[in-house]
């Protein structure tokens, strides 16, 4: 089974960062803030969103940083995705 977004909309999988100190130590999981950084899974076709045309700009395969608390998480298959509008996208990185 495929998620296949609508609109403007963009299925992400968050990437976990292991986080280490500068002296050596691997923070926990749970001592860490919710990750920020995603891959771009599927992307909507954009098209007319609220009356405006909407454009988009995200593609299958990059890296993004999506707003810390943007969008619907959603357990496929026992993988954990999340649903985010593309104006919750804030940049890609390269």
């Amino acid at each position: 089974m495929n998620i296949r977004p609508l609109a403007d909309r963009v299925v992400v999988k968050m990437t976990e960062l292991e986080e280490t100190t500068q002296s050596g130590i691997i923070l926990a999981a749970a001592s860490k803030e919710k990750p920020q950084v995603a891959e771009v899974l599927a992307v909507g076709p954009g098209g007319i969103v609220d009356g405006k045309e909407v454009e988009m700009y995200v593609k299958v395969g990059d890296k993004v940083i999506t707003s810390k608390y943007a969008g619907t998480e959603v357990k496929l298959n026992k993988e954990e995705y999340i649903i985010v509008r593309q104006s919750d996208i804030l940049a890609i990185v390269e």
